[in-house]
């Protein structure tokens, strides 16, 4: 029975189809479909149902599934022991920030590959909020303020962020002063979400409104600066506009909370081997006080 059989299949079951399984996993559907088609005959069971809407476990491959799983995970156990010290190999999935992934991580991502030449590192870089058990991410960088999820975390680094506005918008509509004049002014958001002010030592949670929404930072760094309202955004994204004097600070009194950035994984006794080299390196990038503990969400 091979290995790459058993991975195969319980990435097929998570996914629940060939095709988002053989994306995940980087080859071409055929060999998905070759896989189970051999690991079934060597078992000699069905373990998947199978139709033009995907893939669904049998009650055999129901009960296969977490077996395989377990194997799998220990293979890959026995193959971090027995390799030569610090060196990684097999299969990580990550998924970052499309608005701060290719300019601030990229970088570690890619000198984790130079250390490492028998790793495979497959980075997703997007702002959607991605359901990495459900999408078969090994871990996932995060940044802002983290969201209630059974998901564990680790910060490996500050983020700090502003309140925004164009010169041209606050010549028009004036700018706030307190978060009670914040939330008549237009905001610029990534969606419904809740923007937080520091008031003194306390946080303090405003529901803001407006009609301009984009699911990419930067693209809100860009409507900002056409003059469209205010947004709140990190600083790595802001900056240069700052610099420019196309954009101003706004809100000076009454800033964002201090946020971070996290490397976040499912849930489970221990990290992998991967994913704490992965996180180390982002410490050492971004972090130098060592008080990152990881922590549930």
């Amino acid at each position: 029975m091979e290995i790459e059989d058993l991975r195969t299949f319980v990435e097929v079951a998570d996914a629940g189809g060939v095709t988002p399984a053989a994306l995940r996993l980087g080859v071409s559907k055929s060999m998905v479909s070759r896989r189970l088609v051999r690991l079934e005959a060597e078992l000699g069971v069905q373990l998947l149902a199978r139709s033009t809407r995907g893939a669904s476990l049998t009650e055999a491959g129901a009960t296969f599934r977490d077996y395989a799983a377990r194997v799998s995970a220990e293979i890959d156990l026995a193959r971090d022991t027995i390799l030569p010290a610090g060196e990684l190999s097999g299969r990580l999935r990550v998924a970052a920030p499309l608005s701060f992934g290719p300019t601030h991580f990229a970088s570690v991502l890619a000198e984790m590959a130079s250390r490492h030449p028998q790793l495979q590192i497959q980075t997703s870089y997007s702002d959607r909020f991605v359901d990495m058990i459900a999408e078969g991410f090994d871990c996932a960088i995060r940044v802002g303020t983290l969201q209630d999820s059974n998901l564990i975390a680790r910060r490996v680094g500050p983020l700090h962020g502003k309140y925004v506005a164009s010169p041209a918008y606050i010549k028009a509509h004036g700018s706030p002063e307190t978060p009670e004049e914040l939330v008549t002014h237009q905001a610029l958001m990534q969606g419904m979400e809740t923007w937080q002010v520091m008031d003194g030592d306390k946080i303090l949670t405003i529901r803001p409104q407006g009609r301009f929404k984009a699911d990419n930072g930067a693209a809100l760094v860009v409507a900002a600066a056409a003059g469209l309202g205010i947004a709140a955004l990190p600083d790595g994204l802001t900056q240069g506009y700052i610099n420019s004097g196309a954009l101003v600070t706004v809100m000076k009194n009454h800033p964002p909370p201090p946020a971070g950035i996290y490397v976040v994984r499912p849930p489970g006794q221990h990290p992998s081997r991967k994913v704490r080299v992965l996180t180390e390196m982002l410490i050492e990038c971004f972090d130098h006080s060592g008080q990152g503990n990881e922590q549930p969400v």
